[in-house]
Formats: structure tokens, C-alpha cells, sequence
């Protein structure tokens, strides 16, 4: 039954057939073929996957993120950046990766964060001469960091998936973030020197005071969701909700930008988007279970112990391995799959399952950024009228730095460990 259900996938994938519904159809057609197997058990294991209170978090995550862009949210965080850091060479780069770091701290979507601030960002960065290339390049790698800094979805999935503390994969994915963030920085700062890209003017401290002052509002949605949950106010699930609140209450009600005719585009944006990742959980969650039932993950944890029962060993081969995967499927569809399957082989191997989720998903997030499925590299394209190859071309220099930011938080557990001890 797994050899018919992963043929069938392939067949599927060679199709172009969309991932879930590919999943999808494999299971029901590998159910089918053995025979004895009922079809009702098809509805049965698509429902269990999300019937989860933990994954009520994501579709207010998602409808947060959208409120937050028609609010004036994302446009006061970039102001505020620009204020900050935007009079270094390369500055409004610069600008880009930090502002994503404040809206990955509320959105928990990569692909959100990509497209609230690229859409105001890469035509600002083109107009003041950078090249395109390196504009999309920027904000795709940036993009990232959406699903890195907490909240997160894929770290919802994740614990979820492996019955993983989500508030210890916040919380561990604080440090990791920032050192991405920061190596981010320092790369567009390099290129934009030996570039010779203009700087922007730098602001007085009256006019840093007034962006601060315009984005409080914004800055404190972070504090209190990451607050509320680490301080055992609420859960995951209920922080989503109070986002949601939150972002609905500042931006009709303090930055005045949301209106009524807005709240149509809103919930029907949110809508899409939650059901196109929900039915890709069902179906990842029904495939999943049959490779479960067939054994695959005791064929998976002997092919990694066979090989050697070197944890070092076993983090190159699955680096490599999920760097591949990252390429071809989507992040979350990923997850659900794989890390059942490669959880335990880890905690066998003596590795904490929290490094190894954050491991999964700094992997898995650089897929965002890799042809030939990468979103966030679509997303950069279409803004900047530039073609994959061309952005691929810009993207180069920060595959570099992003792998080794990867190698370091799979060597180096205290990276993504350390601030976890704060949390029980």
C-alpha cells in the first residue's frame, strides 16, 4: 500500500496536479486499491487531521495579518524602520529586513510578510536606482523570517504534528530569528556599499520620536500576544483570537483605516488563504496516516541509524535531505509529512525535539526562497516585473549566508535552546 501510494504521488507531481490535491487522491486511490479498506475512512482521517484546537490559531493568525495590512499597520513599522535604520548604505534595504522582523513577530506567515511589505517596499527600492534583482532578492530572503520569529504557523503544525510544547517553538524561535535578521542586515549592507546605492536622509530625533509615537500601537501587538502566552495568560490559540481583536480595534479605532466596505475583502482574503493551508493539512494529515500504518517511519528511522548513529551525521543527511524537499512541496504540507517520521529518529539520537523543529523550519523556510516552488520568490517577481531566473540570479549571495546561518543553528543547539529554559 505505501509503494501504491507513492507511486500514484509521483505520478501526480509529474502531472503538475496541486500538491494537496495530489496527496489527496494518491490516499484515496492507495485506500482503494487494498482492498477491505472502507472509503469512509478517507472523510474520517481528513477531518481528525484538523479537528485541533491548536490549529484554530491559524486561521486568526491569518485574518490578524490581513487586518493588520488594511489597518496601517505595515505601514507605520516601515516608517519607523526607515526612521531607524534608514540612513545606512543599502538603507532601505535594510529598512525591509527590519520591518519584516517587526511583522513577522505578529503575522506568522511568510508569504503574508512578503507581500504586505513588498508591495510598498521593492517599487520604493527600484525607484531610488537598485537594481531588481537585488530588490526582490532582498525581500524574498526577508520574507522568511515570517514563519521563523514567533508567532509561527509551521511552528503550530509542528507541535501539533510531534505533540511539541508550541509555546517552547515560540520561544525558541526568538534567537534564530534575530541572528537571520541580522546576517540579513549585513549582507545587504555589503552589497549596497560596493553598489554605491544612495543612503536616505537621516532623521532628526523630533521626526524618530513622531514615527516611534505613530507605531507604538503596532509594536505593542507582539508584546502582548509573545506576553501572554509565555506569562501563561493565554494560549496559543486564544492569543491568535486576541491578534485578531487587536489589529481589528487599531486600525478602525486609533490609525482610522479600516472601514466597513473593507471587512468584505478582509474576511474573504482570510477565508481563501485558511482553506487552501487547511486542505492541505487534511490531506497531508490522511496521507500521513497510511504511511504510519504501513511502518515507513520504522523504515525511515533505520535507513538514519543504519547509516550511522551520529546525531551530527543525521543533521547533515536531513539538512540535505529537507533542503530538497523545501524545493518541491510546501512548508506545511511538509511538516505534517516528515515530522512525524524524522521527530523520533531525532530524540533517539539524542537531539531535543524543539532544536529539531526549529532546525525543520529555518530549513524549510529558505525553500520559500528556492526555485522551483518557491513562494516568496513568485511574490518578489510579480512586484518587481522580473523574471525567476533573474531574481534566482540576485538571490545568491543570501543562499550563502542563509545556509550558514542554518548550519549554525543545527550545530550549535544553545542558538534556539537557550531561552527556552525560561518556559516550562
Amino acid at each position: 500500500m505505501g509503494g501504491i501510494l507513492m507511486g500514484f504521488l509521483l505520478v501526480f507531481f509529474a502531472l503538475g496536479v496541486p500538491i494537496a490535491v495530489a496527496m489527496g487522491l494518491a490516499s484515496g486511490l492507495a485506500i482503494w486499491w487494498n482492498e477491505g479498506a472502507p472509503l469512509t475512512v478517507l472523510v474520517q482521517r481528513s477531518f481528525t487531521s484538523i479537528d485541533s484546537f491548536p490549529l484554530m490559531a491559524i486561521p486568526f493568525f491569518i485574518l490578524a495579518g490581513v487586518l493588520m495590512e488594511f489597518g496601517g499597520i505595515s505601514k507605520r513599522l516601515i516608517n519607523l524602520a526607515n526612521a531607524l535604520t534608514g540612513h545606512f548604505s543599502g538603507g532601505l534595504g535594510i529598512v525591509t529586513v527590519v520591518t519584516s522582523m517587526f511583522f513577522a513577530a505578529i503575522s506568522g506567515s511568510s508569504a503574508a510578510t512578503t507581500a504586505a511589505l513588498g508591495s510598498i517596499l521593492i517599487p520604493a527600492m527600484i525607484a531610488r536606482g537598485y537594481h531588481k534583482n537585488f530588490t526582490g532578492a532582498i525581500q524574498a530572503s526577508a520574507g522568511e523570517l515570517g514563519v521563523i520569529i514567533p508567532p509561527s504557523i509551521p511552528m503550530i503544525l509542528y507541535g501539533v504534528s510531534t505533540e511539541t510544547s508550541i509555546g517552547k517553538m515560540f520561544m525558541a524561535g526568538i534567537i534564530p530569528g534575530i541572528l537571520i535578521g541580522l546576517s540579513l542586515i549585513l549582507t545587504v549592507y555589503a552589497i549596497a556599499k560596493m553598489r554605491g546605492y544612495a543612503k536616505e536622509t537621516r532623521k532628526s530625533g523630533r521626526e524618530l520620536w513622531q514615527s516611534f509615537r505613530e507605531a507604538f500601537w503596532a509594536l505593542l501587538m507582539p508584546v502582548i500576544i509573545l506576553g501572554g502566552i509565555y506569562g501563561g495568560v493565554f494560549t496559543p490559540t486564544e492569543a491568535a483570537g486576541v491578534a485578531v481583536v487587536y489589529a481589528l480595534l487599531i486600525g478602525a479605532f486609533v490609525y482610522k483605516e479600516i472601514r466597513f466596505k473593507h471587512l468584505y475583502t478582509i474576511l474573504s482574503q482570510s477565508t481563501i488563504t485558511t482553506s487552501v493551508i487547511m486542505f492541505i493539512i487534511a490531506s497531508a494529515g490522511l496521507f500521513g496516516w497510511i504511511l504510519t500504518r504501513e511502518g515507513i517511519p520504522q523504515l525511515v528511522a533505520k535507513f538514519f541509524i543504519g547509516v550511522s548513529e551520529s546525531p551530527v551525521v543525521f543533521l547533515i543527511l536531513v539538512n540535505i535531505f529537507l533542503l530538497i524537499v523545501g524545493m518541491f512541496m510546501e512548508t506545511g504540507a511538509s511538516i505534517i509529512i516528515l515530522a512525524p517520521l524524522l521527530t523520533p529518529v531525532a530524540v533517539q539520537l539524542g537531539i531535543d525535539p524543539v532544536h529539531f523543529g526549529i532546525i525543520m523550519i529555518v530549513n524549510l523556510a529558505l525553500g520559500m526562497c528556492t526555485p522551483p516552488l518557491g513562494v516568496n520568490l513568485f511574490i518578489s517577481c510579480q512586484i518587481a516585473g522580473i523574471r525567476l531566473e533573474q531574481i534566482t540570479r540576485g538571490m545568491m549571495p543570501f543562499y550563502l549566508v542563509l545556509l550558514i546561518d542554518l548550519a549554525l543553528i543545527s550545530f550549535f543547539p544553545s542558538i534556539s535552546m537557550w531561552i527556552t529554559q525560561f518556559v516550562e
